[in-house]
């Protein structure tokens, strides 16, 4: 696994007191929310967006911009289109293995991750979590499977 430093910080641009801002500020293709590549518009929902496709890419090892998402298939697309029956499709093979005694715990927490990281992409901002609900899941999934990773 190859760790990327990333900054979710385009909610920056949001004043507390608005909820949404209008800009020209460019993102990262691939983990730019809907409603900012087509209306322009930034909110704290746009950074949780891009925190559900970062898991994604995280625990499938695919980028957002791999060449297997052609044709309307996205990562996020085909993480729903797995959920949760056949995960361990499209999960990074490293990260599972099944002559491990932990395997279905494994498979378990991954699925919770990808729940995660599907409620934080929702295509419509008023349909994600934010983030401190976001925090609080990832605490409780750690909690839950600690002794297991």
């Amino acid at each position: 696994m190859v760790a990327h430093v990333s900054d979710f910080g385009i909610a920056k641009l949001v004043h507390a007191k608005d909820n949404a801002v209008l800009t020209k500020t460019l993102a990262t293709f691939g983990y730019i929310a809907p409603e900012y590549g087509s209306e322009g518009l930034v909110s704290t929902k746009c950074d949780v967006y891009s925190f559900g496709i970062m898991l994604m890419e995280t625990f499938t090892r695919k980028r957002p911009t791999d060449d297997l998402f052609t044709a309307g298939l996205s990562l996020r697309q085909w993480i729903y289109d797995t959920y949760p029956h056949s995960l361990t499709h499209v999960s990074d093979a490293t990260l599972l293995n099944p002559s491990e005694e932990s395997f279905y715990k494994n498979v378990e927490c991954i699925s919770l991750i990808m729940r995660l990281a599907l409620d934080c992409s929702s295509e419509l901002p008023g349909e994600r979590i934010n983030m401190k609900d976001a925090l609080a899941t990832l605490q409780k999934i750690r909690k839950r499977f600690s002794s297991h990773l």
